[in-house]
């Protein structure tokens, strides 16, 4: 017992007997001598470029969970790291079927994703499921509630979900949500499958990074025509009615068949195909198979007409602009001489000395004089 040290913790009584106590076994210091027992120390292993690229070729799940937490962070010195593993993977990705999922909120649509992941995976696939949750306002991270309702798939070998905080990002999708779905690629997955927050006017966003983009709409929630509006429905390459079970299954059909009548009107949005909208049960699994089998014929029509391609190469391009501009943006805002400027513009604003127009025109100056010096 002489290397062991009898500790008990500060809560213990003073005449508390070994029930209270564990034994801490002496440790061995840096030239082979004894060493009191001391607070344990944890060093984390820092991984290199091969050992992430090695790790998601293989399919290793933590290792891609590290490296998209790399690709998600916001810190400099992750940056670089983060895309030179995306720059190696590049070739091993593009051969998944990419699904975007959105709806309005209560439609179901993380029920709809967990019968769609586990038909999937019966079916012998690879589904990655990106799950933008709502940021929470403290931490600014995830919430994590889609991958606690989708309690069955996450428990699945062949399933993948990770949640990705929106950040408060055009339509919740977050702007690492591409290249998220480019290493889950790599990693194997034959079938991404992305949700979005809710729905909204600007929710078309994730229109631009999958084949295909599935609404998911319900009944029974008030005004049906707000569903009806231009906007995210124009863009949808198929809607599904979801929660025809029960009572509601005939309110589900009528929805249906309003919702056929509108996109009869509709230009549709990708050539050679017309949209469609169809019903389902999340709950009991009807109707699922279906709008798979609907998914996979738009993939096939795609790619005899060659169209699927080049959308990727047209995606990927508007991909590279819209980053630019974040990055410009981001840069002409934290500049000096602009925040300065910024903040004269705003006294004379809130005096009544200068006009909107004005204003805007007198920060465009300062910035064409920073762009010069630049």
């Amino acid at each position: 017992m002489e290397n062991y040290t009898i500790y008990k913790p500060e809560w213990a009584p003073s005449d508390a007997g070994k029930e209270f106590a564990c034994q801490v076994m002496s440790g061995i210091d840096e030239v082979g001598h004894p060493s009191e027992p001391g607070p344990a120390r944890f060093v984390r292993k820092q991984y290199t470029v091969d050992d992430y690229v090695e790790g998601v070729l293989r399919g290793d799940r933590m290792m891609l969970a590290k490296a998209i937490t790399l690709i998600e962070s916001n810190a400099p010195k992750h940056f670089a790291l983060g895309q030179e593993i995306l720059q190696r993977l590049l070739p091993h990705t593009g051969n998944s079927v990419r699904v975007g999922i959105t709806g309005v909120p209560g439609a179901g649509k993380s029920t709809f994703i967990e019968a769609l992941g586990n038909y999937l995976c019966n079916l012998g696939k690879k589904v990655a499921v990106l799950a933008v949750d709502p940021s929470s306002s403290v931490s600014k991270g995830s919430i994590l509630g889609d991958k606690t309702r989708m309690e069955t798939l996450s428990k699945r070998s062949d399933a993948f979900i990770r949640p990705s905080p929106s950040g408060g990002t055009l339509g919740g999708v977050n702007r690492k949500s591409r290249e998220t779905m480019l290493l889950c690629e790599a990693a194997g997955f034959d079938t991404i499958l992305v949700e979005t927050v809710g729905v909204g006017q600007s929710e078309t966003a994730v229109r631009s990074m999958v084949d295909f983009f599935l609404v998911v709409v319900l009944t029974g929630a008030g005004d049906d025509l707000q569903g009806i509006k231009k906007g995210v429905i124009e863009t949808a390459d198929a809607i599904l009615v979801n929660k025809a079970d029960g009572a509601n299954k005939q309110k589900a059909l009528v929805t249906r068949s309003e919702y056929e009548q509108v996109l009869h009107y509709l230009r549709p949005v990708v050539e050679g195909w017309a949209p469609k909208a169809y019903t389902c049960s999340a709950l009991n699994g009807e109707g699922i198979a279906e709008i798979w089998d609907v998914v996979m014929t738009f993939m096939d029509i795609m790619e005899k007409r060659g169209s699927l391609q080049s959308r990727r190469q047209q995606q990927t391009l508007d991909w590279v602009w819209q980053m630019t501009e974040e990055q410009l943006r981001s840069e002409i805002l934290n500049n000096p001489a602009v925040i300065a400027r910024t903040a004269e513009v705003r006294e004379e604003i809130v005096h009544n000395r200068l006009s909107a127009t004005q204003a805007a025109q007198a920060l465009l100056d300062t910035i064409r004089v920073e762009v010069r010096k630049s």
